[in-house]
């Protein structure tokens, strides 16, 4: 379960590991190259065992021609001293260790603080500097409102990421509003994840009331929705344990089909078909 704002922000990003790269296309104009898989790593840079460094997200980002990425994403909610040089020291021990690039993306729930976290960072001298870290941030300027049904379907994550950076927005109501809805279509699974991380990277804020008000009939939802699913599980199951019984061959096409309806309806007429049917095919038919 998800515990904070802080967290809720950079767990986005683990959730659906491609966010990151439609982040910086979409939002900071990044032409960042095609890419062929994107994973969670290990957040942790600890190089002696008592002093810890953990990045908050880390993601190893592989790219079809360009070679491999890595991105250090961290939540900042708030100027934090310490934090440009634990930056550096992240981006060194991270080309030092993996010899792929690293790429450090800031994210941030208020514009003072992105403004502070975006400004570069120089170690040596003033006319000449050794190591400049840039980082990209993500905060309310650079992140548009999603406040329409059919774009915060297209792309749930970053609608998500959109409604905690926009929490003080005056439109936050119809933002979230909108949210729920979407929510509501995703496999039960999945809406209540995402249902959680809203909920958390709200935080102490008024938007967080709002949602709130909104969770009941979505929750009920919800768990109606798992509910139903596990019948389907059990019924799907037991059919094909007849169809096994009855010496009739299952594919590995028909098992999948199969075991992914989730409509009572449906496999009722399977069950009903199979005992005359010849072959499995019959059933759909």
């Amino acid at each position: 379960m998800v515990s904070s704002s802080h967290e809720a922000l950079h767990r986005i990003f683990q959730e659906d590991t491609g966010a990151i790269v439609r982040a910086l296309r979409k939002l900071l104009g990044v032409p960042f190259p095609d890419t062929s898989k994107t994973f969670v790593v290990s957040p942790d840079l600890t190089e002696i065992a008592p002093v810890e460094r953990r990045v908050d997200t880390l993601l190893q980002v592989e790219t079809e021609k360009h070679g491999t990425y890595l991105f250090a994403i961290e939540s900042q909610s708030r100027r934090d001293k310490d934090k440009p040089a634990a930056w550096a020291y992240y981006l060194s021990y991270m080309y030092a260790k993996f010899r792929h690039q690293p790429v450090l993306v800031v994210l941030c729930p208020d514009d003072a603080t992105a403004r502070w976290a975006a400004r570069p960072i120089t170690l040596g001298l003033p006319s000449h500097p050794s190591l400049t870290v840039r980082p990209l941030v993500l905060g309310p300027s650079n992140t548009p409102v999603v406040s329409d049904q059919r774009e915060v379907v297209r792309d749930i994550p970053m609608a998500v990421f959109s409604a905690i950076t926009h929490s003080k927005s005056e439109n936050v109501d119809a933002i979230l509003k909108v949210l729920a809805t979407a929510l509501s279509s995703l496999d039960p699974a999945q809406g209540f994840m995402y249902a959680e991380l809203v909920e958390a990277g709200l935080g102490n804020t008024p938007a967080r009331e709002i949602w709130r008000d909104l969770m009941p009939v979505l929750m009920n939802y919800f768990r109606s929705q798992h509910v139903q699913h596990a019948f389907a599980e059990v019924r799907a199951n037991d059919l094909l344990r007849f169809l096994k019984a009855r010496g009739l061959e299952v594919t590995d096409e028909t098992r999948e089909r199969i075991e992914s309806c989730k409509d009572m309806d449906v496999l009722g007429i399977w069950v009903d078909r199979a005992g005359t049917v010849s072959c499995v095919d019959d059933l759909f038919d």
